[in-house]
């Protein structure tokens, strides 16, 4: 089984202003001039992490990585201002022309899957070809799967469930997104942390197959917490800002591009039944269904990963 290739840091970290307003943290690490891959992080919100560089071969990949408006070191933190998909969309072009590359392989996972498939169908000239985990296509039903009473997460993990539910009065429970979010746009501090851990704790501590204390620790970390939460429920909230099925309606588009999909069987937060329909829609792509959770750092999608994309580097060096 393959695991994540060593540690590596940065050989050139950037500042890159798209706007007047948002300033985006950018690294680069691996060998400048080898095959370019963007890594798209997931929440939105969650940022990038130091073991997001390593699903990929250093000496065989350039491999750049940023953090989306209002993630991680990006600024203003946490910022709602003209932050939408197609505000990244741009802002990934915006990327791809100051660092002068053609072409290059996107990867992304949860969240990161759908900005990868939004950007690719804009831009399909620009990809070289696409790794995706965990699918989320911003459906209706994927969103009240995990977060509206009526959806089937409850099912799956009862007690985190009862946690996120209970933050909520009973009386306000009919839309749990808008309830969170009257909270997470509050003008009380108090209420603001509150809620956004409430919120990061239910998804961290569901994201792996086998119970990990320390993914819902580091969810619920106040920094992360409160932008997971406030970036996750102001793009829930306005359906991802996309239309209706885009991603599924626009798949042709991406007919010649060469992609694997890597999916956990056993993902509460973006059902295996995801990654089915949007292979449906495009049996070109590879389709691994692997023993695993929801997270990228679970040992069986590490494998699928790392195989993804040393297949991509033999292809393309």
């Amino acid at each position: 089984m393959r695991e994540l290739y060593p540690e590596i840091e940065p050989f050139r970290t950037r500042r890159l202003a798209v706007d007047a307003r948002h300033s985006l943290h950018v690294e680069e690490c691996g060998t400048p001039g080898a095959l370019p891959v963007l890594f798209l992080h997931g929440g939105p919100g969650a940022g990038i992490a130091p073991y997001h560089r390593r699903f990929f071969d250093p000496a065989r990949w350039h491999v750049v990585l940023f953090d989306q408006r209002g993630a991680g070191q990006s600024t203003p933190f946490a910022d709602l201002v003209d932050n939408t998909t197609a505000h990244l969309v741009a802002d990934i072009e915006a990327l791809r022309e100051e660092l002068g590359i053609e072409r290059w392989v996107v990867f992304g996972g949860s969240w990161g899957s759908t900005l990868a498939l939004a950007y690719a169908e804009a831009h399909p000239e620009r990809v070289l070809g696409l790794v995706l985990r965990g699918i989320f296509l911003a459906r209706d039903e994927e969103l009240r799967w995990f977060n509206e009473v009526d959806g089937g997460a409850r099912y799956i993990f009862p007690e985190r469930w009862a946690r996120f539910r209970d933050f909520i009065p009973e009386v306000e429970r009919g839309n749990m997104i808008e309830a969170y979010w009257r909270r997470l746009d509050s003008s009380d501090e108090t209420l603001r942390l509150a809620a956004a851990q409430a919120w990061s704790a239910y998804e961290g501590g569901s994201t792996t197959l086998l119970h990990d204390p320390d993914a819902s620790g580091d969810f619920a970390e106040p920094h992360k917490a409160v932008s997971l939460a406030r970036l996750e429920a102001h793009y829930f909230r306005h359906g991802m800002f996309l239309e209706p099925d885009q991603l599924l309606r626009d798949v042709a588009k991406l007919r010649r591009i060469p992609a694997t999909i890597v999916h956990g069987r056993y993902d509460i937060i973006c059902p295996v039944k995801t990654a089915i329909d949007l292979h449906a829609a495009w049996p070109e792509a590879e389709l691994r269904i692997v023993l695993a959770g929801h997270s990228a750092a679970d040992p069986a999608i590490v494998d699928a990963l790392v195989q993804a994309t040393d297949k991509l580097a033999d292809r393309y060096g």
